[in-house]
C-alpha cells in the first residue's frame, strides 16, 4: 500500500502482473494493466474536459502528488497544451486562490516563527541531495502583487518546469516561500489564507531573515546548490542579486532569465531585420527589475558586438516609468537601477511623445499595465519602421501592454512580435502570423542544467548571454518565415539540452566549472543527464 501512496513509485494500473503479486498489490488495484501511453491518453481526455484553466492546474496538481512520472509525462509530451496551465498565465489564478485549493504541502515553508532555526527546518527535508531551489516570498507575483505565502505555486510551478524541460531530477529540486507576512489586505482579512496574518517584515528584521536563509541553504547543501529568487519586489531584488552573486551561487529570473530569453528573441529578429543590435534603438515601457535587466544585458551584448564601453552601449537605450521618459533632469530623483538609463534629452511625459521623439526600432513593454501599447503608439512606431519589434512581456494574459491582435492590425501586418503570455495565431490580409511568446521557460531550465552538469561555483554574465545566442541559433528559416522569433516549444528538451551545452562551456572557459575534465560532447552529456519520466521495472 505504501507503493501506491508514494508518488515517486507509484505507477497505478500499469503494474505488471509480477510486480502486483512480488508487492504485495494483487487485490489492491482493479485487474486490468494500462501502459503508461494509455494512462497518458486518458489524463488528456479528462482534462480536455473541463473548460476552466484553474481546474486544469489543480487536476495536473493532483497528478502530481500520486504519480511523478505520470505527470512529468504528460508535461513533457504535451508541452504546447500544457505550460499555460501549469504556469503563465493559469498560476497567477492558482497563487491567488491558493488557500482554497490547498490540498497537500510541497516544499518548504520558512516564516519569521523559524527565526534562529532554519537550519533545523532544511533537516526536515527528505531529499538531502539538492542541486536547485526556486525560492520567493510572495512580494510581487507577476504582475499580481503581494501574494504573500499564496506565492509558492510559482517555485512549485518553476522547479516542474526544470525537471520537463531541463531534466533536473524531481528529487534535486526544492521550493521554497519565505513568509515574513504580507501587506495585502484582502487575505490579510481572507479566513482560508495560509500564511503569517501580519505586515510585511522590513529593514533589519528582513535582511537578517534573508542572511541566515542563505547561510543555512549553503551549510545544508554546499557551494553548488543553485539558488533561484522569483518575484521579490524591485527595491529587495537588485539588492539580494547584488549581495549573494558573490558568495553564493545566485540567479533571479525576473531580472536575469527575462533578459535572456528577451535578447535571445531580439538577436534573431536581426535576421529579419537586418543590421546590428547597435544599429537599433530600444524604447522601454517599465523601469522595474525586468526592464532594467533586460536593458543591461542588452548593453552587454552591443558592448561586446561594438568593441564600446558598456557606458556607450546604453546610450543606445531609453526608458519611461511611471513619469515619463528617463532623462538626466531627473537624476536626484530615480532609484539606483534607473540611473543607468537616464540620458540628456528633454523631458517626455508619456510614452506616445518619447515614441515621436525617439523615433525606435524596438518597443519592450514590462510595465504591468494593459493595452498601453495604444493604436496611436503602435501606428506611429510603424510609420518610421519597415519591421518595427514590439515585445508586450507583462504577465499574465491580462495585464499585456497589447494583444498580438492588436500589434498585427495597427502596423499593417509588419510588427515582429513576442509576448510574455501565449496568444494565437492572427489572421491578416490572407496571412497567418503565429506569434512569439518570449517565455522564460526556453532559458532558465536549460541553464540551470549547464550549471549542474560543469559544477559552476558562480553565474557570470558571460554564461546568459552565451545562453540567449544558443537559444537565437535554435530559430530556423521555417520559423523565421512564420514570423516567429523563437523556435516551437514543442522541441524545448533539445533547445535546453544545446542551452545548457553553451552555459557550461562558458563556465569551462570562465575557469568556473569543479566537474573535470570537461566532457568532449557537452550536447550529449546534456541529454545523457536529463531526468527520464518512463516507468522503470520493480523487481
Amino acid at each position: 500500500m505504501e507503493l501506491l501512496r508514494d508518488p515517486h513509485y507509484n505507477k497505478g494500473l500499469a503494474f505488471s502482473e509480477k510486480e502486483r503479486e512480488y508487492h504485495y498489490l494483487t487485490g489492491l488495484l482493479p485487474p486490468t494493466i494500462l501502459t503508461q501511453q494509455m494512462q497518458e491518453k486518458r489524463i488528456l481526455h479528462n482534462l480536455r474536459t473541463y473548460q476552466d484553466p484553474l481546474q486544469k492546474y489543480v487536476a495536473m496538481m493532483d497528478l502530481q502528488e500520486r504519480n511523478e512520472r505520470l505527470f512529468y509525462k504528460v508535461l513533457i509530451d504535451n508541452v504546447e497544451e500544457l505550460l499555460p496551465i501549469v504556469y503563465t498565465p493559469t498560476v497567477g489564478e492558482a497563487c491567488q486562490k491558493y488557500g482554497s485549493i490547498f490540498r497537500r504541502p510541497r516544499g518548504l515553508y520558512i516564516s519569521l516563527k523559524e527565526r534562529g532555526k532554519i537550519l533545523e527546518v532544511f533537516k526536515n527535508w527528505p531529499e538531502k541531495l539538492v542541486q536547485v531551489i526556486v525560492v520567493t516570498d510572495g512580494e510581487r507575483i507577476l504582475g499580481l502583487g503581494d501574494l504573500g505565502c499564496q506565492g509558492m505555486g510559482i517555485p512549485v510551478g518553476k522547479l516542474a518546469l526544470y525537471t520537463a524541460l531541463g531534466g533536473v531530477r524531481p528529487s534535486a529540486c526544492l521550493p521554497i516561500t519565505i513568509d515574513v507576512g504580507t501587506n495585502n489586505e484582502t487575505l490579510l482579512n481572507d479566513p482560508f489564507y495560509i500564511g503569517l496574518r501580519r505586515r510585511r517584515a522590513i529593514g533589519e528584521e528582513y535582511t537578517s531573515f534573508i542572511d541566515e536563509f542563505m547561510h543555512a541553504v549553503k551549510k545544508s547543501y554546499g557551494e553548488k546548490v543553485l539558488i533561484q529568487f522569483e518575484d521579490f519586489a524591485n527595491h529587495n531584488a537588485f539588492e539580494l542579486l547584488e549581495k549573494y552573486q558573490k558568495t553564493h551561487l545566485v540567479f533571479n529570473d525576473d531580472i536575469q532569465g527575462t533578459a535572456v530569453v528577451v535578447l535571445g528573441g531580439l538577436l534573431a529578429s536581426l535576421k529579419l531585420t537586418g543590421g546590428t543590435l547597435a544599429e537599433h534603438t530600444f524604447l522601454f515601457l517599465g523601469a522595474g527589475e525586468a526592464g532594467t535587466g533586460i536593458a543591461e544585458l542588452i548593453a552587454s551584448e552591443i558592448a561586446l558586438q561594438g568593441n564600446v564601453s558598456l557606458q556607450e552601449a546604453r546610450k543606445r537605450i531609453w526608458m519611461v516609468d511611471s513619469k515619463g521618459l528617463i532623462v538626466k533632469s531627473r537624476l536626484d530623483s530615480l532609484q539606483r537601477h534607473k540611473k543607468n538609463f537616464a540620458h540628456e534629452h528633454e523631458e517626455c511625459r508619456d510614452l506616445i511623445s518619447a515614441v515621436k521623439a525617439l523615433k525606435p526600432s524596438v518597443l519592450i513593454g514590462c510595465s504591468g499595465q494593459r493595452s498601453t501599447f495604444t493604436k496611436e503608439v503602435l501606428e506611429t512606431l510603424a510609420s518610421f519602421n519597415m519591421k518595427p519589434v514590439v515585445m508586450a512581456l507583462s504577465n499574465p494574459t491580462s495585464h499585456a501592454e497589447c494583444t498580438a491582435e492588436e500589434a498585427y492590425r495597427w502596423t499593417q501586418g509588419r510588427a515582429i512580435f513576442g509576448s510574455g503570455s501565449p496568444f494565437d495565431p492572427v489572421r491578416l490580409n490572407e496571412k497567418v502570423h503565429v506569434t512569439g511568446q518570449a517565455n522564460n521557460a526556453y532559458i532558465f531550465p536549460g541553464t540551470g542544467l549547464g550549471i549542474i552538469m560543469s559544477g559552476a561555483i558562480r553565474v557570470h554574465e558571460d554564461m546568459l548571454l552565451a545562453a540567449a545566442r544558443v537559444l537565437a541559433d535554435q530559430v530556423s528559416k521555417e520559423n523565421m518565415d512564420n514570423g516567429l522569433i523563437y523556435p516551437p516549444f514543442q522541441n524545448i528538451r533539445k533547445i535546453s539540452a544545446n542551452i545548457a551545452a553553451g552555459v557550461a562551456a562558458k563556465a569551462y572557459e570562465l575557469g568556473l566549472a569543479t566537474k573535470l575534465p570537461q566532457p568532449s560532447n557537452l550536447v550529449a552529456c546534456a541529454e545523457s543527464c536529463m531526468y527520464s519520466p518512463q516507468y522503470r521495472k520493480y523487481r
